[in-house]
């Protein structure tokens, strides 16, 4: 038996959602609620599997309620049922860790299979929305490729500490004194911003600078 727990400040839909689920095998509603003010404590005295929540709510909305219910629950499953389909709402709640973002025109039988999903730890999301986060994540763009100003001989300095070689062996390889390397390391570091052979390494590998 699936337990939910519904948020919802319309008493039709509330009531509705309510009918729905009760009506179907293999699912209770444990009860409802207009807003969230006091999620902490009705998750906390019903312990549902799975939370339908709403997000314009009156006192505490969907989001506020998500985050509070996350500060001391990372287990219970919470499924945003929204009219909202911004990226605003979407974007938060996924950071809150809703483990779902419905719409409210979900069909009732899409609804009832969104909600097991949702318990056996899938992540329902209405198609549009799934495309829109998607697309969300498609333009977060990779830091260019800087090349923090480094001469051609600094960079060829630089690849050769990547691959783990000694001062001794980038000044052979090089035909350069061992002083003259240190003084390409020296402005190496401070071109980078770093302190240590390790530091400008990892700078190197994350930046792709060579």
């Amino acid at each position: 038996m699936i337990k939910v727990l519904i948020y919802e400040d319309n008493p039709q839909l509330r009531e509705g959602l309510t009918m729905l689920i009760n009506g179907s095998e293999g699912f209770e509603v444990m009860a409802s609620f207009k807003n969230c003010n006091n999620a902490v404590e009705e998750v906390e005295s019903f312990r549902p599997d799975v939370i339908l929540m709403d997000i314009d709510m009156p006192g505490i909305n969907g989001i506020e309620g998500l985050k509070l219910i996350r500060q001391g629950n990372s287990e219970v499953k919470v499924l945003m049922l929204t009219v909202f389909d911004d990226n605003r709402n979407v974007f938060e709640a996924l950071k809150n860790g809703a483990n779902g973002y419905l719409l409210k025109k979900t069909p009732p039988s899409r609804l009832l299979e969104y909600i097991q999903e949702a318990h056996t730890g899938g992540a329902p999301m209405t198609s549009s929305i799934a495309s829109q986060v998607l697309k969300m994540f498609s333009e977060i763009q990779a830091p260019a490729n800087e090349d923090y100003n480094l001469s051609e001989r600094e960079k060829q300095v630089l690849q050769l500490l990547v691959n783990g070689y000694s001062y001794k062996m980038i000044a052979a390889e090089m035909f350069i004194s061992i002083d003259t390397v240190r003084s390409h390391i020296k402005k190496i570091y401070e071109k980078l911003h770093v302190n240590s052979k390790s530091e400008a390494v990892a700078k190197a590998f994350k930046n792709k600078i060579v």
